[in-house]
């Protein structure tokens, strides 16, 4: 079963996507070489955050790493509207998980192990990939969980 399949089990009819949002002064994918880098990827669905505020007071651990399957999800949904198919794509490079903690968390790689446990089950072995997971204060819209990502094609 391809990627494309996949996201269907996550509700995701790549077909039947609303035209993207307007960014800021950056791009939500770019190629260059073989290489698609996609910026930090929020944990929305329908447009809302599915996790907010830092991990473990305001989110628990559980709904952060639902959240990180969700930057998953759009960062695919990214590369499709860069690329127009997800088909071409090989596999993971690297994957860079920011996880908004309250001081003392130190679990940021548990978060971490959601986005890449959907990765490698999606891709296979080609979606093992090198990693960061990083604590942090805040992120962007008070979001819990951002992933950046690097996909070979």
């Amino acid at each position: 079963m391809g990627v494309e399949q996949k996201l269907l089990e996550f509700g995701i009819d790549l077909a039947k996507l609303p035209e993207a949002a307007a960014f800021g002064a950056y791009v939500p994918a770019k190629r260059v070489g073989n290489l698609i880098y996609v910026s930090g990827q929020l944990p929305t669905r329908d447009s809302k955050l599915v996790a907010a505020g830092p991990v473990p007071s305001s989110c628990s651990v559980e709904q952060a790493r639902e959240a990180a399957k969700w930057c998953v999800i759009n960062a695919l949904i990214a590369v499709y509207r860069l690329e127009g198919t997800l088909s071409n794509l090989k596999g993971v490079a690297r994957v860079g998980a920011f996880i908004a903690s309250d001081a003392g968390f130190t679990s940021q790689p548990q978060v971490a192990n959601a986005a890449s446990e959907l990765l490698i089950e999606m891709f296979g072995e080609p979606g093992r990939h090198v990693r960061a997971a990083v604590g942090t204060n805040v992120l962007p819209l008070g979001a819990s969980v951002e992933i950046e990502f690097i996909f070979e094609s």
